[in-house]
């Protein structure tokens, strides 16, 4: 099979030679242009052979102009709706269709987009954001309204420059979300923006963060594809969520166990996710980014070994991996 005919027979359910597989961490550059950004994610894929890309995105959303924080709700109403091409965002933009240029026909490319709660968390409300839901709800789901806006025209010219899905990523969890946020503010907003795309592309992606997600609330995404970190404590089995969602999942791989672990534990890791996935409607991936300072023969070892298909009774014999 070629990349994109295994990528495309797990999207219809059906069953590939082998499960497509992929890892990302993010590259750190930020202060970069999107030209230096496509080509390391160009040379990454292409040395590592990935069955598909996932691309980073590390431009943060921007705070309003000569402001330096948004703390009450008169503070909400300096945030508006605006341009994706004229944010930072406008360099992921440029490396997206860089991207799309090298990858087409080649391999499908999924590209990163933080949603509208963490667009704010990440750096325009910051350790203000909670506060502001309970002082000053309606002006807070105005704001996340235009955010919301924002990217959904990101994600639109993201896709018509090639990237064949989103990769959203939602706060969706006890460890990191107060259950009440997340049904309030955070889904409503990824909900709409998801909504506004779901005909676009074939690949988008629900990446629901962190342990013990409300796994609940988030099987009625409009996605292909629901990707989390299935080895964290209190999160489903990949098996216990593919029997909730219809779509495919996506996981496996312990991404907290890559880094100070012998090339046979990795194996071990990689083996066990091949079994724990099945045949059908599964991405072999980390369930959240890998450190960058991964040693590169440990990376190395994760694809070669997902590649290489398990004799049965070794498959049986896979024990738990940490």
């Amino acid at each position: 099979m070629t990349k994109i005919e295994r990528v495309d027979t797990v999207l219809k359910g059906g069953e590939p030679d082998r499960p497509p597989v992929c890892l990302w961490y993010h590259f750190g550059l930020q202060h970069a242009s999107g030209e230096t950004f496509a080509r390391a994610a160009l040379e990454y894929f292409e040395h590592y052979d990935f069955d598909f890309l996932k691309v980073m995105n590390d431009y943060f959303y921007p705070m309003p102009a000569g402001v330096d924080e948004i703390k009450t709700a008169k503070d909400l109403g300096k945030i508006g709706r605006l341009e994706a091409d004229r944010t930072p965002l406008r360099e992921q933009l440029k490396a997206v269709r860089l991207i799309g240029k090298q990858l087409k026909k080649k391999a499908y490319f999924i590209d990163t987009v933080f949603d509208p709660w963490q667009a704010l968390l990440k750096g325009v409300c910051g350790e203000h954001l909670a506060a502001l839901a309970k002082e000053a709800p309606r002006q807070l789901t105005k704001a996340l309204g235009f955010v919301t806006d924002t990217l959904i025209d990101y994600c639109r010219r993201s896709i018509q420059a090639g990237s064949s899905g989103i990769f959203l990523s939602v706060l969706a969890s006890k460890e990191v979300i107060d259950h009440r946020l997340f049904l309030n503010f955070a889904k409503p907003a990824a909900l709409r923006l998801l909504n506004a795309i779901k005909f676009l592309a074939p690949m988008n992606v629900l990446h629901a963060h962190g342990a013990r997600i409300f796994t609940g609330d988030v099987l009625d995404f409009p996605v292909s594809v629901i990707s989390y970190e299935d080895r964290l404590p209190g999160n489903p089995t990949i098996e216990e969520m593919k029997k909730r969602f219809p779509g495919a999942v996506m996981g496996g791989i312990d991404n907290t166990q890559v880094v100070n672990r012998s090339y046979a534990f990795i194996k071990n890791n990689v083996r066990e996710g091949l079994k724990r996935g099945g045949k059908s409607r599964f991405f072999l991936a980390n369930g959240c980014s890998i450190p960058s300072w991964l040693d590169a023969r440990a990376l190395k070892t994760i694809v070669e070994t997902a590649k290489t298909p398990l004799p049965e009774a070794d498959a049986k014999a896979v024990g738990p991996a940490r």
